[in-house]
């Protein structure tokens, strides 16, 4: 019998972006809005060019002019407005980016051109008129960026040539991360007979912050139910949203779905018709989302990706869509268990996707040479090698 609790994929993701969120947004200088999420529409203030101005050193002189020699009545630097009109047999000299002369339009450039005396002759034909015109990049009053636009360097530069100084952004969420597990140590101590370094937390940690995301690092909980439940309710009050990983399985020291209900929280599901990470735990308590992720790193990892990216962006007014391409299979997979929709990590160049050797949820040296994830869907048992598949870039 079907286990009714198990959702799927996308069940499962439409319960998660159903959760209601509200951007909160603030006002920083330029420079530091770089990463951060556009907040709002902007729109442009000036035109853009605000002038025609030439696309290059040369002389501007109007198109048709017949003369066979051209008096230069001024020379115009970048900057400084021409003063003198361009009539019939004149030119100006001009610099690139530098505002045209009434009466000219069109700039020939200077290696085109022999200089003497005080004029210019044009021995060679140029094609192009070499003038960028007022406004055609962007008009004034029109959208410039939309909302939810990451600011990248080239989006910084736009909007400093704007003249933006200051820049209304999505404030970053604050993402608590708690593991659980008796078993686990901090990278830098000796290990104990039977311990494992604390990786989840850096994991996740170094996901959160390449979301745009201000990862909060609430330590380690013992495997014990009142000390899981203290950490939840603490954790709460310190982050927008709260991760925890391990102790969300059916053995006897997995309190974290028990201690969620005890501090309070509404349990939306506990387990996810998926491969690796099935028993991951979504819950809320008021405007808060809290998430109990499988220990195995692999687990975290991947939930982290599917699950919990697309909401964080969300947060942050930013309408995520993964990075799907097509690729072609070197080599053929199967299973023999398909009631799961199976992430694997893949390595994709040049559009042919190689699985990773994998040895399954705890491989996370497997994880560290992929760079995409090959959705496997339920049901689909065998992937013969040359087909074509949709893979998932990390």
């Amino acid at each position: 019998m079907a286990d009714k609790s198990l959702l799927s994929v996308e069940e499962a993701e439409k319960a998660i972006s159903a959760f209601p969120i509200s951007v909160k947004s603030e006002t920083v200088p330029l420079l530091a809005a770089q990463g951060r999420f556009l907040a709002q529409d902007l729109f442009s203030p000036i035109d853009m060019p605000g002038f025609d101005k030439s696309a290059m050193d040369g002389f501007a002189y109007k198109s048709d002019d017949a003369s066979t020699a051209f008096k230069i009545v001024e020379t115009i630097p970048a900057g400084i407005p021409p003063k003198i009109v361009v009539t019939p047999g004149q030119c100006a000299k001009i610099m690139t980016g530098a505002m045209i002369p009434v009466g000219a339009d069109r700039v020939v450039k200077r290696e085109y051109t022999v200089e003497e005396e005080g004029f210019m002759r044009i021995v060679k034909a140029d094609g192009n008129l070499n003038i960028r015109l007022k406004g055609e990049d962007l008009q004034a009053g029109k959208l410039a960026m939309a909302r939810g636009t990451r600011l990248q360097p080239a989006q910084v530069a736009l909007l400093a040539s704007l003249g933006l100084a200051e820049i209304p952004v999505a404030q970053p969420s604050k993402v608590g991360i708690i593991t659980t597990g008796s078993e686990l140590v901090d990278p830098g101590s000796p290990l104990a007979p039977g311990q494992v370094y604390n990786s989840n937390s850096y994991s996740l940690a170094a996901q959160l912050s390449e979301t745009g995301a201000e990862p909060i690092m609430l330590g380690r909980v013992a495997d014990d139910e009142e000390a899981t439940t203290k950490a939840i309710a603490s954790g709460l009050g310190a982050c927008d949203v709260l991760i925890l990983s391990g102790g969300v399985s059916a053995g006897d020291f997995d309190y974290v779905p028990a201690a969620m209900k005890k501090a309070g929280l509404t349990l939306h599901f506990k387990k996810i018709a998926v491969q690796p990470g099935m028993p991951t735990v979504f819950a809320s308590l008021g405007d808060k989302a809290v998430f109990g992720l499988p220990g195995n790193p692999v687990s975290t990892f991947v939930i982290f990706e599917v699950f919990i990216r697309p909401m964080l962006l969300r947060l942050m007014g930013h309408a995520f869509r993964p990075l799907v391409q097509p690729a072609v299979m070197t080599v053929a997979f199967s299973r023999s268990h398909s009631e799961r929709t199976a992430f694997l990590p893949v390595s994709c160049r040049h559009g042919r996707a190689t699985l990773v050797p994998y040895h399954g949820s705890a491989h996370l040296h497997a994880l560290s040479l992929a760079n995409a994830l090959l959705c496997v869907p339920a049901g689909q048992d065998t992937i013969p090698a040359g087909s074509t598949v949709d893979v998932r870039f990390l």
